[in-house]
């Protein structure tokens, strides 16, 4: 009689807030011998909705782009989308309900900042800093039922939500959250964290510092922007450092 193997699932995903080191933290990861990234970084497919207009679902698709011959000892992928985009959760948990999470979040006021500077530099944006966020529950709106890819300034950064929708369908044990400030200012011990987090030996990797991406300034914050952002966003942080127990007094300031 024939047998065959159980098919092996990707291991973990990195998500976060969009503009918040998941670009180097996918990078550091593909050096480490023992970790299979994927082709590129952000695959996305779990927030792709003509993929999960299907009846059924070829998660064959996806895990094409991963060289599963190496047998690394953990596979993965980076695509920060995940945490904000509302159905992905669920369809992550009903690929692999075993999988790992590993969330970077930033400071949302600065995060906002540097998304609309990405958007503007990618000419997708054409208003100024202070019109876009001002005027963003209209302009995201307009994608209504889904959620705005691209002017949700203000909206990825409500992280209470996100956090509570994965909390909802993962246990702690599977999901690490990690601030973004922590990680840019101790990168090599943040990584030692993640590779523990996926059973991967902390010493196969050398850290050799990287800086990875960075952009043209377009634009610099008012401080009548950063009141305005602070005023929305203060509540919302308050909720994040009771849910994952952190300090986040450097946000608020």
């Amino acid at each position: 009689m024939q047998l065959f193997r159980k098919r092996r699932k990707i291991d973990f995903i990195i998500g976060g807030s969009q503009k918040s080191g998941t670009t180097a933290l996918d990078f550091y990861l593909r050096q480490h011998p023992e970790i299979g990234m994927a082709s590129r970084k952000e695959l996305h497919f779990f927030d792709n909705e003509k993929v999960f207009s299907n009846i059924r679902i070829k998660f064959s698709k996806y895990e094409e782009k991963f060289d599963l011959k190496l047998n690394k000892k953990a596979y993965g992928e980076a695509t920060p989308i995940y945490l904000y985009w509302k159905p992905s959760c669920k369809r992550i948990w009903k690929y692999n309900p075993k999988i790992k999470m590993i969330f970077i979040l930033r400071n949302p006021i600065e995060r906002a900042l540097s998304h609309w500077n990405m958007e503007y530099d990618r000419e997708f944006e054409q208003e100024s800093f202070a019109t876009a966020i001002r005027n963003e529950t209209e302009r995201i709106n307009t994608a209504h039922p889904l959620q705005h890819r691209i002017y949700s300034y203000i909206d990825r950064g409500m992280y209470s939500e996100q956090i509570a929708r994965y909390k909802n369908y993962f246990p702690d044990s599977q999901l690490m959250f990690i601030k973004y400030e922590d990680f840019n200012n101790h990168q090599e011990k943040t990584l030692n964290q993640i590779f523990n987090f996926l059973n991967v030996n902390p010493e196969e990797f050398t850290f050799n510092r990287k800086t990875v991406h960075k952009r043209k300034k377009h634009s610099n914050m008012s401080s009548a922007d950063k009141d305005y952002l602070l005023n929305i966003f203060k509540n919302d942080i308050q909720l994040v450092e009771k849910m994952l127990n952190w300090d986040c007094s450097d946000w608020l300031e």
